[in-house]
């Protein structure tokens, strides 16, 4: 047979399409050539799945699973080589051989990782890429459905449609977004007033922990299956599937959206928001998004309310009409459709575009950069205080906001049952993202600096000690620029306690007993005691 791969005698002269049967059985001195024939005695058909720098393929792959240009650019740490994991043995023995050859590995499942944590390292790494682990298996006489943690949110509700239009799942609106980490961290969308969050409906998980054991709920304990619920599972273990409990939804739902914009009333209408939205029936959720939009002769920022109720128009108008006049929402405003249709509605595709976008999603990196941020408020923003931040979203242009009410049963789960702690006590959670097209690192730093500047100009509004964040929404200025006597630990507390609250010492408490030397890291794990 001939070889499927041939060793050279360095590194960059390295091609990966061979058998483990030809490689050379003397240890070599590159880490990555020891990981290889390490793999090969664990995982033959690994080594077919293996792409470095090299393969023709390699900046394919590591760009059509990262969405965000930051990260694209040839300045942008590259690994040394990407696995695509298509077989539970494939990641058993990743893991296995480099925990042996001192190799870190970084866990990407959809590429939609804010900080890229997933597929960027500063120090030589490898990416174990689970796009290919994307079955759902839909149970829907046991309302449950078993999903692999490639899996796309957009594969998850299609396949649910599939088999009921009575069932769904509440997670995200974005269709390319993975599973693996979008569960992990939380996963919120406009089912959590009605059902909680992704984590809150997840039922069982299957792991592969650091010495190479697949694991599920019964086998890996009560401990470590609340820690990946919330925790982020990229602290603990490589996540292959999650079981899910599927949510009742209404046979039609119904959609808008309203544009108001502050030169005329919008600002009224956003305060009443404030007040009113985590107040509303658990069934209605209504989103308000902000961004800086050109009129004549001027700029102005515009509000957009979107929302989706579980139900049709007539009670929804009447609901709205008694509870939130401000809106104004009419007849023509609404549309009436399966909960499946509306998921594509609120990724922006026209209506009546076939379900089969959500499968069809194109991954890819996004046409430009961006950076986001997050917090939690916890008492509505006086209404001139909403002004002076339209006049800094119009004098900086560039950043936008979401802003995504609580209320419901998010008030109803108590902030230990994960590790998920933002509960009872928010109004709203913002989403800050600021956006941008020009190229280089000094564009970048300057629109850093916008980022981080509109979010200082926020803390008065905001929670605050801890001033709280969403792990969803990961942000390394969170414990960045510390001093360099300070210990893993110090900064861990910091972002920690921002993303976690009080749950952070459990966090660490499993992450001591499961991973204690640190194999599983990145910038903003949970670390182990002493480490």
């Amino acid at each position: 047979m001939a070889p499927f791969f041939i060793l050279l005698s360095t590194l960059v002269t390295f091609l990966i399409l061979q058998p483990a049967s030809s490689l050379d059985a003397k240890p070599s001195s590159s880490p990555l050539q020891n990981f290889l024939q390490c793999l090969s005695n664990h995982s033959n058909s690994a080594l077919n799945n293996i792409y470095t720098p090299n393969n023709n393929a390699f900046l394919t792959i590591l760009n059509t699973q990262t969405h965000n240009h930051r990260f694209t650019a040839a300045t942008a740490p590259k690994p040394l080589a990407i696995l695509v994991a298509r077989d539970e043995s494939h990641v058993q023995g990743t893991i296995l051989c480099a925990k042996l050859h001192g190799i870190q590995i970084r866990i990407r499942s959809g590429g939609h990782d804010t900080e890229g944590l997933s597929y960027v390292s500063d120090v030589p790494f490898l990416i174990l890429d689970m796009f290919a682990f994307d079955s759902v298996l839909v149970d829907i006489g046991t309302q449950t459905a078993w999903v692999q943690s490639g899996a796309t949110l957009g594969a998850v509700y299609y396949n649910i449609a599939k088999h009921s239009n009575l069932h769904g799942f509440p997670a995200g609106v974005c269709p390319t977004v993975g599973a693996g980490g979008h569960f992990s961290g939380g996963g919120y969308g406009n089912l959590m007033r009605k059902h909680g969050l992704s984590v809150d409906n997840i039922i069982d998980a299957k792991l592969v922990d650091v010495n190479g054991r697949i694991l599920d709920r019964k086998s890996m304990g009560e401990d470590l299956f609340w820690a990946i619920r919330g925790g982020g599972g990229g602290s603990f273990g490589v996540i292959l599937s999650w079981q899910i409990r599927l949510v009742p939804v209404t046979p039609k739902v119904t959609v808008f959206r309203v544009k108001r914009d502050i030169q005329n009333g919008a600002t009224d209408v956003v305060y009443k928001w404030q007040v009113i939205s985590s107040k509303l029936h658990e069934d209605l959720f209504v989103r308000a998004m902000f961004e800086v939009v050109n009129r004549t002769n001027s700029k102005t920022v515009e509000v957009t309310f979107v929302g989706m109720f579980l139900g049709q128009t007539e009670p929804l108008i009447r609901l709205l009409n008694q509870s939130f006049p401000e809106l104004g929402l009419v007849h023509s405003d609404c549309n009436e459709m399966p909960w499946i249709n509306s998921t594509l509605y609120w990724f922006n595709s026209p209506i009546g575009t076939p379900i089969e976008a959500l499968v069809n999603a194109p991954r890819g990196p996004t046409p430009g950069y961006f950076k986001t941020m997050s917090d939690y408020v916890k008492q509505p923003i006086p209404k001139e205080s909403l002004e002076s931040i339209w006049n800094l979203m119009i004098k900086v242009e560039h950043v936008k906001m979401e802003w995504n009410p609580y209320g419901g049963k998010m008030y109803e789960i108590p902030p230990t049952q994960t590790p998920f702690p933002h509960r009872s006590g928010n109004l709203f959670l913002i989403e800050y993202l600021t956006s941008w097209g020009e190229d280089g690192i000094d564009a970048t730093n300057v629109y850093l600096n916008i980022s981080r500047s509109f979010y200082e100009y926020m803390t008065p509004y905001v929670s605050h000690s801890p001033r709280e964040a969403f792990l969803n929404y990961r942000d390394l200025n969170i414990g960045a620029n510390n001093p360099s006597n300070v210990t893993r630990m110090d900064i861990a507390q910091i972002y920690g306690r921002k993303y976690f609250r009080d749950n952070l010492e459990r966090l660490v408490y499993v992450k001591s007993k499961v991973d204690p030397e640190n194999f599983f890291r990145h910038e903003q794990s949970i670390p182990p005691l002493l480490h």
